[in-house]
């Protein structure tokens, strides 16, 4: 029995070790804000993973409310911890919310996406849309942060991942900031073809 747990041991370790290591850094959409963890899109994606790359693990590191500043100040500690193959960065809308300059969300985000890089990880960048709160030329040059550092970065990003979800009433929360736990398989479908071709 101690040879046989011994080399049970061995064997975890052994894929701990081998596994590829994704790290998700967002805001309340990758938090599960409102539902359960195990019914966020961050948990169905590893799901996913665990039926087609056994040898993948994601780890969650977003915190519900945070901004692009937030994201840069802890990448660090988020890089050294998890020493991830794979950086998921979903930041940015509680920036547009604040009405902040689109050109810091974008150097918040590149910077991000460089030392990320840097870590030798790369990086799938997930794009959000905002409220018309502050016109349409405020909400069109945020939206369009997303694209142009994924030109200028040369990294894929995946487009307004609620783009089918935030105006069905069926699929968002109560005050309709946040999506409910119907709408999370939609979110994770939307990401899982973009992050595919990352995991090769």
């Amino acid at each position: 029995m101690t040879r046989f747990l011994c080399a049970v041991i061995v064997s975890l370790m052994s894929m701990t070790a081998t596994a590829k290591s994704i790290v998700v850094l967002g805001d309340s959409i990758s938090a599960s804000y409102g539902i359960e963890v195990t019914e966020g899109w961050v948990a169905l994606l590893q799901k996913k993973l665990n039926e087609k790359h056994s040898d993948c693990i994601i780890s969650n590191e977003s915190i519900s409310g945070d901004t692009t500043a937030g994201g840069l100040a802890r990448i660090d500690n988020v890089l050294k911890l998890h020493k991830p193959n794979i950086v998921i960065i979903e930041l940015g809308a509680n920036d547009g919310l604040r009405g902040l300059s689109p050109a810091l969300i974008k150097s918040n985000l590149a910077e991000m996406i460089r030392r990320a890089q840097k870590a030798n990880a790369k990086v799938l960048l997930l794009s959000m849309k905002i409220p018309p709160n502050y016109g349409k030329r405020y909400t069109d040059m945020f939206y369009s942060v997303y694209s142009q550092l994924s030109k200028e970065l040369a990294v894929p990003y995946v487009p307004f991942i609620l783009e089918d979800v935030a105006l069905v009433k069926e699929l968002m929360q109560q005050k309709g900031l946040h999506p409910n736990a119907e709408a999370q398989p939609i979110i994770a479908d939307k990401i899982w073809p973009h992050l595919l071709p990352l995991l090769k």
